[in-house]
């Protein structure tokens, strides 16, 4: 026979939130008594008028929670406003975070001065110019280093050019 305790043994779970909306559903979370991780990072952003720190999901999209695997608890957190579902590799099935992975993002955030989000990309990927004068501009990434190589191709002309831009600068398409 199960003991209740094992039963009711808490794993970490990724939950996918609509987009914009992780502070909202971390404080909601937070007030039915869920245990939530939000890793968020602040960023001088420039305004015409004035310059303001704002905090930014670090895994923008996402939020953790620490809960049973029970239908009740699962339940609760899936009927959250703003949250989509949890990240699953089996349908209906979500997948458990190992508690060294969480605990290292929390000692990560304890020291943010040393926090720089860094995209997941890999190479071959096809890529957009978020920040600065070349916003917009669309390649493929060829190598990773300090920085990102991007190659922009004219497809017509058989042709290309490589530029490096910083890693927090491109988004995947």
């Amino acid at each position: 026979m199960q003991s209740t305790n094992d039963k009711l043994q808490t794993n970490w779970y990724a939950v996918n939130t609509r987009s914009r909306h992780e502070f909202q559903v971390h404080d909601r979370l937070k007030l039915k008594g869920v245990e939530a991780f939000l890793p968020a990072v602040e960023r001088l952003r420039k305004w015409k008028d004035r310059k303001k720190l704002v905090a930014f999901p670090l895994f923008p999209g996402y939020i953790f929670v620490h809960i049973a695997k029970d239908s009740n608890s699962l339940l609760s957190v899936l009927k959250v406003k703003g949250v989509v579902r949890m990240l699953c590799t089996i349908p209906g099935e979500p997948t458990p975070i190992p508690d060294e992975q969480i605990v290292s993002l929390q000692r990560l955030m304890e020291n943010k001065e040393l926090l720089d989000p860094y995209p997941y990309l890999n190479e071959g990927q096809r890529v957009r110019i978020v920040k600065g004068p070349l916003s917009g501009v669309e390649g493929i990434l060829v190598e990773k280093l300090d920085k990102h190589i991007l190659v922009l191709s004219v497809d017509v002309l058989r042709q290309g050019v490589a530029l490096t831009i910083n890693a927090s600068d491109v988004e995947k398409i």
